[in-house]
């Protein structure tokens, strides 16, 4: 298969009132792109205008578009792909720029960060704003970093990180899961202020915002336990522990008074709370031990797959 020096890569469903504009203005600003449009089932004529504008069109039947990433990762070989959505809200004019950044190695994951920007003017939806504010909150206190905007659409990544990709999501929440991702497996991350503009008239938004909300705060939850499992099970146990030295210790406070134990059911409770925190503690650092184990395979592979890509 022949390997494009830059893939731009569109995820599309029902956008014929932007694809045009989309496509011609990426040929424009990365001329030796080659243009890929995944349609997603669509039921208008994305396909058609995106294929008459000048565009690969290709199609991924199962609907979501952590489903149509995939099915781009895997198929596409390039040494830089430039991920953007098909809804004319990201200007081409930051294009080049963060292809630059990845083709000279300073970066594998360029993040076009909105939020810096004219985000919150632009975007009329105040519940999005919110949830953006939250999801970068979460993410930057539970994994230790400082990414300014988490759920942006607009990136440019390295051939290694496409490939070295395990998508495990379906839907809109396969931006925070790239962003943990990358944070976790330390590779070299840079932000660059974009220009943002909302949705033109007429063009509307797939993502729903409570229910893929609630997907991305229930993505976030299980890739802090499965990156980090030490931390993810001390928490619980310190609160089962402390459950039971409020239970516990009134008890044993009055059986050293008294020499009688009143309050036989605190007794048991503080035991079973007791037990419980010692099993989270040692399931956190029994699973942080694989973890670890699990990352020392991952940069053998990242190793091996350099290898490959010279």
């Amino acid at each position: 298969m022949k390997r494009s020096r830059i893939a731009v890569l569109i995820p599309c469903y029902n956008e014929e009132k932007t694809i045009e504009k989309v496509v011609k203005d990426y040929k424009k600003a990365l001329p030796i792109a080659d243009i890929f449009v995944y349609d997603n089932n669509s039921t208008d004529k994305t396909s058609d205008i995106a294929r008459s504008a000048g565009a690969i069109v290709r199609h991924e039947y199962k609907q979501g578009k952590g489903n149509v990433i995939r099915t781009m990762f895997r198929e596409i070989d390039a040494d830089c792909y430039l991920m953007v959505d098909g809804d004319d809200t990201y200007s081409a004019s930051n294009a080049k720029d963060m292809c630059d950044i990845v083709l000279e190695g300073k970066a594998d994951m360029v993040i076009g960060d909105r939020l810096s920007g004219a985000y919150f003017k632009e975007n009329k939806r105040p519940f999005h704003n919110f949830g953006n504010r939250i999801v970068r909150f979460l993410i930057n206190l539970l994994f230790r970093t400082n990414v300014k905007d988490i759920m942006t659409g607009y990136r440019a990544f390295s051939y290694r990180f496409v490939k070295g990709f395990p998508i495990l999501s379906k839907g809109f929440e396969i931006e925070t899961e790239m962003t943990i991702h990358a944070v976790d497996k330390n590779y070299k991350l840079v932000e660059i202020p974009i220009t943002y503009k909302d949705r033109q008239e007429g063009s509307i938004s797939k993502l729903n915002t409570y229910s893929d909300g609630f997907k991305v705060l229930k993505t976030i939850a299980t890739l802090f336990k499965e990156y980090k499992p030490a931390t993810f099970f001390n928490i619980f146990s310190i609160i089962f522990l402390i459950v039971s030295l409020v239970l516990g210790l009134p008890v044993f406070i009055e059986y050293f008074k008294i020499g009688l134990v009143p309050r036989f059911p605190s007794l048991i409770v503080s035991g079973v709370c007791l037990i419980i925190s010692i099993l989270l503690w040692i399931t956190g650092i029994i699973l942080q031990v694989i973890v670890t184990k699990d990352k020392k395979m991952y940069e053998l592979y990242l190793n091996l797959l350099e290898g490959k890509n010279e």
